[in-house]
């Protein structure tokens, strides 16, 4: 092809695979090039790829892949280019150290143009392999013929002519149209492309034998000549087997349409499709050349035009056939659509015109089913059904759209109100620790001349001298400025103390006496305490450290939640997934062998991660197991955590998901029930009863793989096939499931706020995905789930797509008090549903990492308590740390457990609940399980041997530790403002400020580490003879084929055994869902007979699926 015009480079994460961070950064060098950039954004199938590579004529695919299963994705992607005959695209790719330099080498001689390694980026730089790529992409359309044969896919067909045409080689264009055309133009941020995307999947669906095409116009950046050419990632409507998609640069300046867009349009036309979309580039108010060459033109436009004059100046308005405000939840919406409808009578002098004959609609288009939508839908379909010959009637539910608040406008400042609020009482405790030194200044002077008064008592003697007199006065006045909080901080801080310096302890924790002693002997003889106390005689000290620290386990509870650590059970998390559940399962029991507790943390395959189930198609298959455990069904799950009693008190389970969070969760859920279930049954003497029910129940294949691990007891297995209520009456199946729901331990992350930020498993329209978040947590406080997170608000995974220590921590607060805000709305009472709240941190190398911990629970004790006057259970934050995943390197793997091991000194001097240590090989595999062993070591060995850990409060009392969480703590503040600026936490994700944050400071830290301003030893400092390339010899940990057909087959039988009951069950979900009633109540239910896809799919029809942005 023609190299002089721009290179079009189609780029995505790979199926399943939410890791965009890299893929980010490489897209924007790619266009810095002068490329075109066509972004899928994640979690892509190969399908996605193909389709849009064809239909967008593409000369490449870039790819990143970090989530496993990139030998059959990538071989798989060759497959299909060249079965469509476009084996003439090139294929580049990456996954940091995930893909070995021997896979490399054999995905490149399969087919696969480039596949790059971090080995490549430390030879050559970050801009080097940029360069390179599109070198390669140059190289191979040389040694490649562009000619398409008669063997190539139609898509690719119908996309050379627009090719052709875009270049000036395009012969004896057609001068007629044979279809009618509808265009939308309007300001950039309008919404015009979820607008566009709603639109074709209503047409497509409600006239699924009639084909459509859409054209989409993006700018072309004036410096470089490249483009991101950004609108096919926001449409959905793609997967419709009869909608052709096609991006266009504009290839021009300051204009909104590309100067060949009119032959482009008509050479559509003439491609057999019965309906042509034109979406322009964002437009000026001047801008109507969409007018010239469509039939049926629009413009879209935001409540957000400024003075009504303003409308005056829009020439669309004059011109256009309709209009639509987009983003009808906005300030001022209402005053828009009737301000624009005044304009569009006085544009065309028809002032008689009834509103609802106005051809200006409202809509937000970004929200499920959005009646507003359903509405201008209906009035094309009736404009279309008045210029052609063929009927097309739309007769969808409209109305006007449905703001669904979730947080009252009257509270949408939360966020800079805590900032101001944690701004003031920091001076407030600073004014107050002045005043109290005052105060025992004039007090010790008093007590000097011999005047009798106690401590912070007014003076009584009444017979005193000229000079005590003065001074009694001054005193008196000072003692007036103390607050009465500030005299009790004084009056009780020698007791306070007292009770960590006596020899033993003795607390009250849910009516349960707690004692222990304070001191533990060194081999030197010493006793050291297990918690320091604060020696200062200094009232004002006195204040402050009250004030802004205090001991663990009081308020604001800066050094920790708890009094003194939980005896018996270190915060140490026992990590795995892997392949089938019994794998796992055997990893759990492994990990836990000779251990007081079982703290059992669970990795899911990125198949069950984005909600579906596992299948023979290559892309899914090649996942099935990798990187995390395959869970499908409730059988499934019964075997992961078999042989783990789920209700002792020694037992917690803490599961990584998210976007189908609440399934899991509902099977996590029956499992426990359904385990004490078999426990009654046989404590009941009626196992062998149930037994031989179970057997005529259960469809044969339904067991438990291979043998059972060392200390396995079979608990969980029994009821495999089965649930408990077919073996019990409902009475006692009720009674059992009560008491389980009360005692069951463990966290689900299910944070969805981060998920739409950085992470990107969210499956669901974020709207009905934050429904579903709080649905489980109303169901938890019905039930009386008190010993279970219902979600667990991540930073973790907002610092691994890029963000620096402080925008991961105010992120992750704002998202919590944003659920805050949320839970209230829904008339959820702050005080049932806050203990139910945990958080999740990462911990890095930077400073800021070492006061994480105490910054939060600092500002949410704070918040929870003056804010929104939560009881002292609801002020406390508990939070699990994992050791930096991001940190982890390829490069001279050995040196990440050093790495590891100073990230967990940070988080447990800080008194983090828990802790997980990464293994070392995680950079480029699972980990085995001499690698977690050597993870979980570290934490053993820092926690039995560390003597200095053996001291409950180690940064207590340092100025270093103490000016950094101030500095912190104010940064915080700074970042809240900023989010509230923006509307909030969901205002500002609207406009996609907190991905665009993350991935500008992805992008600072990827240019210092390759630059070497930012040093890391053994990845560009330090580097050893052979550049530390030792990852060959590493055990690799992938899924066999064994295995994931071994879950493919298992979900066969469980889908076969209760395909009778799966669509009623499915069919009721919806009806809840639809009704606005809780669904994870429902969906206690459904996981009994249906898969988790099964679920997914039917709750999209419902609850809509995500639009990916970029």
């Amino acid at each position: 092809m023609n190299t002089t015009t721009p290179l079009r480079v189609v780029t995505a994460a790979s199926l399943f695979d939410g890791h965009d961070a890299a893929i980010n950064v490489m897209r924007r060098l790619i266009q810095d090039r002068g490329c075109e950039v066509i972004h899928l954004g994640h979690n892509r199938s190969v399908n996605d790829i193909v389709q849009a590579a064809l239909q967008e004529d593409a000369d490449a695919i870039a790819i990143s892949s970090y989530q496993g299963g990139h030998n059959e994705f990538f071989r798989y992607l060759v497959d299909q280019l060249r079965e469509a005959g476009a084996a003439h695209i090139a294929i580049i790719g990456g996954g940091g150290g995930t893909i070995t330099p021997e896979e490399i080498t054999e995905l490149q001689a399969y087919g696969v143009t480039r596949i790059y390694h971090p080995n490549d980026g430390q030879k050559i730089g970050l801009t080097g392999m940029i360069d390179d790529a599109v070198e390669q992409i140059r190289k191979h359309q040389a040694s490649h013929s562009a000619e398409l044969t008669a063997q190539a896919h139609p898509f690719l067909k119908h996309a050379r002519q627009l090719t052709d045409i875009e270049q000036g080689r395009a012969k004896d264009a057609p001068a007629t149209r044979q279809c009618l055309t509808i265009g939308l133009t309007g300001t950039g941020g309008a919404g015009k492309s979820s607008l566009t995307d709603e639109l074709v999947l209503r047409f497509a669906t409600e006239f699924p034998d009639r084909t459509f095409a859409v054209l989409a116009i993006d700018p072309t950046r004036r410096r470089t000549g490249g483009a991101l050419l950004g609108d096919r990632i926001r449409m959905n409507s793609l997967r419709q087997p009869n909608v052709f998609f096609r991006s266009m640069a504009t290839r021009r300046q300051n204009l909104s349409t590309n100067e060949m867009l009119n032959d482009a349009i008509t050479a559509l036309t003439h491609q057999g499709f019965d309906l042509v979309f034109v979406e322009t580039a964002g437009t000026g108010q001047s801008d109507s050349a969409i007018v010239d060459l469509v039939d049926i033109p629009g413009y879209v436009m935001t409540p957000e035009f400024g003075a009504a004059s303003q409308l005056e100046k829009i020439d669309m308005l004059d011109l256009a056939d309709w209009v639509v405000i987009n983003k009808f939840d906005r300030k001022g919406a209402q005053d828009a659509l009737r301000d624009v409808r005044k304009q569009w009578r006085r544009n065309r002098n028809e002032f008689s015109l009834a509103d609802d004959d106005v051809p200006v609609f409202a809509s937000i288009a970004s929200h499920f089913n959005d009646p507003g939508v359903n509405g201008f839908f209906n009035y094309l379909c009736r404009m279309v059904n008045d210029q052609d010959s063929r009927e097309w009637q739309g007769q969808l539910p409209a109305g006007t759209p449905e703001s669904h608040v979730l947080i009252p406008g009257k509270h949408q400042r939360y966020l800079a109100e805590i900032a101001e609020q944690g701004r003031s009482l920091n001076e407030s405790i600073v004014e107050q620790s002045q005043s109290a030194r005052r105060v025992q200044h004039l007090y010790e002077s008093l007590r000097v001349l011999g005047v009798n008064v106690a401590p912070l008592e007014k003076v009584t003697q009444t017979e005193l001298d000229a000079a005590q007199s003065v001074l009694v006065e001054h005193y008196h006045q000072q003692l007036s400025q103390l607050q009465p909080d500030t005299v009790v901080a004084v009056q009780s801080f020698k007791a306070r103390m007292a009770g960590v310096e006596a020899e033993t302890f003795e607390y009250t924790v849910r009516d349960k006496v707690i004692q222990g002693d304070n001191y533990r002997a060194t081999l030197s003889g010493n006793r050291i305490p297990k918690v320091a106390s604060c020696k200062t005689e200094d009232w004002g000290e006195q204040v402050l450290f009250t004030g802004k620290e205090n001991l663990p386990g009081h308020f604001p509870y800066t050094a920790g939640v708890y009094p003194y650590r939980r005896a018996g059970e270190d915060p140490t998390r026992m990590f795995a997934g892997e392949g089938t559940p019994e794998r796992t399962n055997r990893r759990f029991h492994y990990l836990s062998k000779g251990q007081p507790a079982a703290r059992l943390s669970t990795a899911f395959d990125s198949v069950t991660l984005y909600g579906e189930d596992p299948a023979e198609r290559p892309d899914v298959y090649g996942k099935v197991g990798n990187s995390g455990v395959s869970i499908a069904s409730l059988d499934d799950m019964k075997k992961l955590y078999s042989g783990f009693d789920l209700c002792a008190p020694t037992t917690s389970v803490s599961m990584t998901i998210n976007g189908p969070a609440p399934m899991i969760l509902a099977m996590f859920m029956n499992t426990a029930v359904d385990q004490q279930v078999e426990l009654y049954l046989k404590e009941q003497g009626r196992w062998s009863e149930a037994e031989a029910k179970i057997n005529t129940l259960r469809a044969e294949g339904i067991t438990y793989h291979g043998a059972l691990p060392e200390g396995h007891n079979g608990l969980g297995l029994g009821l495999l096939g089965v649930t408990g209520d077919q073996l019990v009456s409902e009475s006692e199946y009720q009674d059992i499931r009560a008491k389980t729901l009360k005692q069951v331990r463990g966290t689900v992350q299910a944070d969805i706020l981060k998920e739409d930020q950085a992470q990107n498993t969210c499956i669901f329209s974020t709207e009905f995905a934050l429904h579903l978040m709080g649905d489980v947590q109303q169901w938890f406080i019905d039930h009386g789930v008190r010993n279970f997170y219902s979600v667990s608000v991540s930073g973790y995974h907002i610092a691994e797509a890029g963000a620096n220590p402080i925008t991961q921590l105010a992120f992750t607060l704002a998202n919590g008090f944003t659920l805050v805000e949320y839970y209230r709305a829904r008339g959820m009472d702050l005080n049932d549903f806050a203990p139910n709240l945990s958080f999740f941190f990462s911990n890095g190398m930077d400073a800021e990492y070492a006061v994480i911990g105490r910054v939060a629970r600092r500002i949410w004790s704070r918040a929870m308590k003056h804010r929104y006057g939560a009881n002292a259970r609801s002020q406390m934050m508990k939070y699990h740390i994992q050791t930096s995943g991001r940190s982890l390197h390829a490069q001279e793997i050995q040196f990440n457990d050093i790495r590891t091991t100073l990230q967990a000194l940070y988080a447990l001097f800080d008194s983090c609940n828990s802790l997980h240590t990464n293994a070392f090989d995680e950079a480029i595999t699972t980990p085995t399980e001499d690698s977690v062993r050597r993870a979980v070591a570290i934490q053993l060995i820092i926690n039995k041997e560390l003597g200095l850990n053996q001291i409950e409060n180690p940064l207590q009392g340092s100025h270093a530790i103490d000016a950094l969480t101030d500095l912190v703590e104010e940064a915080v503040y700074q970042e809240f403002e900023r989010l509230s600026e923006r509307g909030g936490v969901l205002g500002a994700m609207d406009t996609m400020y907190q991905r665009s944050k993350i991935q500008d400071e992805s992008m600072l830290y990827e240019h210092k580490k390759y630059s070497g301003e930012l040093p890391i030893i053994g990845v560009n400092t330090f580097l050893g003879d052979d550049n530390g390339n030792t990852s060959g010899d590493l055990e690799l940990a992938r899924s066999t084929d064994e295995e994931k057909h071994q879950q493919i087959h298992a979900l066969q039988s469980f889908q076969k055994q209760h395909e009778a009951r799966t669509d009623m069950a499915l069919s009721q979900l919806k009806e809840t869902a639809k009704a606005h009633g809780n669904v994870f109540g429902v969906l206690m239910d459904a996981v009994k007979v249906a898969s988790l896809g099964q679920i997914s799919h039917a709750l999209y029809e419902v609850g809509g699926e995500y639009r990916r942005n970029v």
